[in-house]
């Protein structure tokens, strides 16, 4: 049995990248609160797992002069009978129960406190890798359609792309390769866990610093972005340095870096403006 648990364990560690000691306080947990349903004799249930001798679970009593707690506490007598004539007032013993007594319903409650912690830590290991990546710029493939949502199939998470974040007028197929930004990371237990973009200036800004090595090396900055998805974007462009038109370097020879972003986001028309403190050049 041990060594099917093991496996089990090894097996949801792979498929879903959780920690093995986070998968294994999950089975620990969830038999634990599966024994206490099964005996329910108030005891304080324990439970241990080692590979070589699988799961035990322990019933912790307290030893006492008399009695008044019967599921937490043991006679001095009978505790001399279980652990040696050692014992003395006050000790807390480890006393084995039964694993082999867990009925079925016992079972299917570990089974669904199982699958619960696990997908507790799959979604808290999916967020620690995500939440430092919103607004980047990610590769993935179309996996499927739900109700108008396009579900982003980016390797580690199935993302959603709502509706409301698709450009206007794209039209995707099942398996197609799309570049999103990462809009939103939820650790909620409910809705998307990844939400992604294909609206959000973040794009925009993220596909000029691909395409531009003056702004991903910083001597051109991407001062302001905005966009009507789908229809037309403008960004405004400073540069660091005085010999380099930052104009110039977004359009690139004969628009050839421009013309890479348009292709990407399907025709959208963008305008470069040099950036001014003037209000009235945005008009």
């Amino acid at each position: 049995m041990s060594a099917s648990i093991g496996q089990s364990i090894d097996a949801v560690c792979k498929e879903k990248g959780i920690d093995r000691d986070v998968v294994i306080e999950a089975v620990k947990e969830a038999v634990r609160a599966a024994a206490r349903k099964q005996f329910k004799s108030g005891e304080e249930i324990q439970v241990e797992w080692a590979p070589e001798t699988g799961l035990e679970i322990f019933a912790s009593k307290v030893v006492v002069e008399e009695i008044t707690n019967p599921g937490r506490e043991l006679s001095l007598d009978e505790a001399k009978e279980l652990a040696g004539d050692e014992v003395e007032i006050g000790d807390e013993l480890q006393l084995p129960l039964p694993v082999e007594d867990m009925g079925r319903i016992a079972a299917q409650t570990a089974k669904q406190i199982l699958f619960q912690k696990v997908r507790d830590a799959e979604r808290a290991n999916i967020y620690e890798q995500y939440i430092d990546k919103v607004g980047d710029l990610v590769n993935g493939y179309i996996k499927r359609f739900e109700r108008g949502d396009l579900i982003v199939d980016l390797g580690t998470v199935e993302a959603v792309l709502p509706r409301n974040q698709q450009s206007r007028g794209e039209q995707w197929n099942q398996g197609e390769r799309v570049r999103v930004a990462i809009e939103d990371v939820s650790k909620e237990s409910k809705g998307p866990q990844v939400v992604v973009s294909r609206t959000s200036p973040e794009l925009i800004k993220r596909l000029f610093e691909m395409e531009v090595p003056e702004i991903y090396d910083g001597t051109v900055v991407i001062k302001s972005a905005v966009r009507e998805p789908g229809e037309r974007a403008k960004i405004a462009v400073a540069s660091i340095e005085r010999d380099v038109d930052p104009v110039g370097a977004c359009v690139g020879m004969k628009g050839s870096r421009v013309q890479a972003i348009i292709r990407e986001l399907r025709g959208e028309k963008i305008d470069i403006i040099e950036w001014s403190d003037e209000p009235s050049v945005f008009a």
